[in-house]
């Protein structure tokens, strides 16, 4: 299932970013000329992002790290119109992520409910077959047995042996009190 989802997945993925780089540079060009948007929006983030790179890699190659200076403001909205613009890509793609973890959880839970309630008829299903197996029982053990039948004629053949006649006349008796 995974599998399958994952080409689409990444297709959807491309075509989140293909559809908000349009959008991202809408809003690099609205940095650039609005100076609200360059001050208040851009500029912080760009200046937070540059102190984070410059004082790792900073530390890294070992120099002291505790005085980095600002970027321009020219390169400092530059760079926060940049992250603003990957920012909203990498959220235009996190939602379609989550979206899609959703359905996919949501469609598992259907095909769970389908299973139990399918499990649950089937269930019913044998519980009524085991109430008509019972029922059948009950009648069986209920009716005489035929080999007790088989049984008893035979030990009345032998006992009228000797007599024939008793045994012609009782016969003539249960047919004539039959009708």
């Amino acid at each position: 299932m995974v599998v399958g989802a994952f080409p689409m997945a990444k297709l959807l993925y491309l075509g989140i970013r293909q559809v908000s780089k349009p959008l991202a540079n809408r809003i690099k060009e609205g940095a650039r000329r609005s100076e609200f948007f360059k001050t208040y929006i851009c500029l912080p983030p760009a200046q937070l992002y540059h102190w984070a790179e410059m004082r790792a890699k900073m530390s890294l190659m070992g120099f002291d790290a505790e005085a980095v200076k600002p970027l321009n403001e020219e390169a400092a909205a530059e760079l926060g119109a940049e992250l603003l613009g990957e920012a909203t890509i990498f959220l235009a793609a996190g939602t379609c992520l989550v979206l899609e973890y959703w359905r996919q959880k949501r469609q598992q839970r259907r095909k769970k409910r389908e299973r139990q309630v399918a499990w649950g008829a089937m269930r019913d299903d044998v519980d009524h077959l085991a109430l008509e197996l019972e029922a059948l029982t009950t009648q069986m053990r209920a009716m005489p047995q035929l080999s007790a039948l088989e049984e008893l004629q035979a030990q009345i053949q032998e006992i009228s042996k000797p007599f024939p006649l008793a045994l012609k006349l009782l016969q003539e008796a249960n047919t004539s009190a039959s009708w």
